[in-house]
């Protein structure tokens, strides 16, 4: 059976105090029946861990592509392991259209953060004019080919996808339930074909773009979503824990 999951992305927002805050509230609300991932501004990662109960647990936006050496204002994955980081993000389309990440400098991340043992949120997903052109299904696919090409069968026991159309993130915009569903389905289509039927039925596949709780539940009520990669609702503590509880209770 899959895991379901709801996981926060902070991006660059929260100074120290206002991240001690939101955690400290984040940990009031949560029930021992609900598991969540945060992931946080990298100096914020240690004093969080410290702070979070154990049924919130504290990753990494990004990890650097090479494994150490003169990258000056990079983290490595090893950094992440020493600070027993579980979670980060790779290919965010933040990253991949602001910093100019290509599918192969994912793909050099993702065997990074798998020799390390971190557990990686592969993001793909499409701007608004493929999703015009009508391409976006052969488009988030290539993604993922280009991502994957040297992982294992038994590294994929350790990645979560998540799906995150470009168009829908942080512009209010949301793909609907059918949408985001049609994408979730071919993904998990094209992993058994890469891999096998076991792998893309046990493979957890995330929606990402402008979640909250008025459309979770619509979301998640889909065959193929198995939760959210949350960015803006998880800045605020009620509003990210009941998306938790939508996810959890479905």
């Amino acid at each position: 059976m899959r895991k379901k999951i709801v996981i926060g992305n902070w991006k660059m927002n929260t100074s120290f105090k206002e991240a001690l805050l939101l955690t400290e509230e984040i940990n009031t609300l949560i029930t021992k029946e609900m598991e969540t991932v945060i992931l946080v501004p990298f100096t914020h990662i240690k004093s969080l861990q410290e702070k979070c109960n154990a049924n919130v647990i504290v990753g990494a936006q990004n990890v650097s592509q090479f494994e150490n050496g003169a990258f000056t204002g990079e983290i490595s994955a090893e950094i992440l392991e020493s600070l027993c980081v579980e979670y980060v993000t790779i290919g965010h389309s933040e990253r991949r259209t602001i910093f100019a990440e290509s599918n192969k400098i994912i793909a050099e991340k993702l065997a990074i953060a798998l020799k390390y043992k971190l557990k990686p949120v592969l993001c793909c997903g499409e701007a608004l004019e493929i999703r015009k052109n009508g391409t976006y299904i052969s488009f988030v696919e290539n993604q993922l080919k280009d991502s994957l090409q040297n992982v294992s069968e038994s590294e994929m026991q350790n990645i979560i996808i998540a799906y995150e159309p470009i168009w829908a993130i942080g512009t209010g915009e949301t793909a609907s339930a059918t949408q985001a569903q049609e994408v979730h389905l071919s993904i998990r289509n094209l992993l058994e074909k890469l891999y096998n039927k076991e792998v893309a039925q046990n493979i957890t596949i995330l929606y990402g773009g402008s979640v909250k709780a008025s459309n979770a539940k619509e979301l998640f009520s889909e065959t193929d979503i198995d939760g959210a990669l949350v960015g803006g609702a998880s800045l605020n503590a009620k509003s990210f824990v009941e998306i938790i509880k939508i996810n959890h209770e479905l």
